[in-house]
C-alpha cells in the first residue's frame, strides 16, 4: 500500500472538512426550516349569555343590576391584531388568513346572529373562529384588540372589502365602525327607553322596533377632523381595548364572550336622562360606565371574556 504525500493528505482532509460542513449546514438548515414552518391556529369563539349560549330570539332572565329579562336581537364584534403569548411570554402575532368574507388584513369579524326571528338586521350566516398562521411553539396565551386599527377604522363601509363592508357595523366617517354590536329587546309589558340625541353617533337607522331597548354600540368618539378632510386625524376617545388571556390553550379553549358578564352592573330597564338609547360609547353616559370597565376601558381588568 502506497503512502500518501503530505500534500495528498491536505487534499484529503480538506474534502472531508467541506464535505462535512456541507453536511451539517444541510441539517442545520433542516432544522430552521422545521422550527421556521408555520401551523395553522383556530381560535374558536362563543356567544354566551350566563350560563346559555346565545340564540336569537331567546329570553334571558335576571339581567342586569335591576335584573331584567331581555331578548337580544344582534351579536357582533370585531378583533384586530390577534396574538399568541408563548412560554417565555413572547407575543407571536397570528398572520390571518385572508378569505375575502370574514378576514382582512389584521381584522376578523365574529357573528353569531343568524338573520331569525328579532335579529333582522344581522346576515344569515355566521362566523366562531378565527384562522391563521403562526411559526410552531408552546402557546400558553392569547392576546388580541376589540375593535379595528385607526387607519383601516375611518373608511367608506360601502366601498370597504369584506367583512367592513357592513353597514349595519358602521356610523359614519367620523366616528368609523361600531367594534361591538350588541342589541337588547325588552318585554313589550315594560316601559321603552326614550330615544335621544347623541352628541357623536346617529343610531335612529339601525335601532329596531319602535326605538326601545338597550343598545350596546363600543366604537371611537370623540374624533376631530381636519378641514376639508372627511376623515379624522386622531379619536380623543379610541375605545379599542387590547384584551389578553392568560391560560389559553389553543388546541382545547374557547375564548366566551359573555353578555351577563358585560352588563351586570348596568340598569337595562332605564336610560340615563338626555342620553343614547342605552351605551354609545358616549364617556359621559351614565348606561356605559359599568359596560366600558367591564370591557377593560378605564379599569385595570375587563370580564367580557374569558377562556373556557
Amino acid at each position: 500500500m502506497c503512502a500518501m504525500s503530505s500534500f495528498q493528505t491536505k487534499l484529503v482532509l480538506g474534502s472531508l472538512v467541506t464535505m462535512m460542513a456541507g453536511v451539517a449546514f444541510q441539517i442545520c438548515s433542516e432544522t430552521q426550516a422545521e422550527a421556521a414552518d408555520p401551523e395553522t391556529a383556530t381560535i374558536q369563539f362563543a356567544a354566551m349569555v350566563g350560563g346559555q349560549p346565545f340564540a336569537c330570539g331567546q329570553r334571558y332572565p335576571n339581567l342586569g343590576s335591576a335584573g331584567t329579562e331581555v331578548t337580544p336581537t344582534d351579536f357582533r364584534f370585531y378583533v384586530s391584531e390577534v396574538a399568541l403569548i408563548d412560554a417565555e411570554g413572547t407575543i407571536v402575532p397570528v398572520s390571518l388568513e385572508q378569505d375575502g368574507i370574514w378576514q382582512y388584513e389584521s381584522v376578523a369579524l365574529l357573528d353569531f346572529e343568524d338573520k331569525s326571528g328579532p335579529c333582522a338586521n344581522g346576515t344569515t350566516e355566521t362566523r366562531d373562529q378565527v384562522v391563521g398562521t403562526v411559526p410552531a411553539g408552546d402557546y400558553q396565551g392569547l392576546q388580541f384588540t376589540l375593535g379595528i386599527p385607526f387607519e383601516l377604522n375611518h373608511e367608506d363601509a360601502t366601498l370597504a372589502s369584506s367583512p367592513l363592508n357592513l353597514t349595519s357595523m358602521w356610523w359614519n366617517w367620523q366616528g368609523g365602525y361600531k367594534f361591538v354590536r350588541i342589541d337588547l329587546e325588552l318585554p313589550m309589558e315594560m316601559d321603552q327607553p326614550e330615544s335621544q340625541n347623541h352628541g357623536d353617533h346617529s343610531h335612529v337607522d339601525h335601532a329596531y322596533g319602535a326605538g326601545g331597548g338597550f343598545l350596546i354600540h363600543l366604537g371611537s368618539t370623540g374624533c376631530g377632523i381636519t378641514p376639508g378632510n372627511q376623515k379624522p386625524d386622531r379619536c380623543s376617545n379610541r375605545n379599542a381595548p387590547l384584551i389578553r388571556l392568560d391560560n389559553f390553550n389553543l388546541a382545547q379553549d374557547v375564548v366566551i364572550a359573555d353578555l351577563a358578564a358585560l352588563v351586570v352592573d348596568s340598569d337595562l330597564s332605564s336610560n340615563a336622562p338626555d342620553t343614547a338609547l342605552g351605551c354609545m360609547s358616549g364617556p359621559e353616559d351614565g348606561d356605559c360606565v359599568g359596560i366600558l370597565a367591564n370591557l377593560g376601558l378605564g379599569s385595570d381588568t375587563q370580564t367580557f371574556f374569558q377562556v373556557k
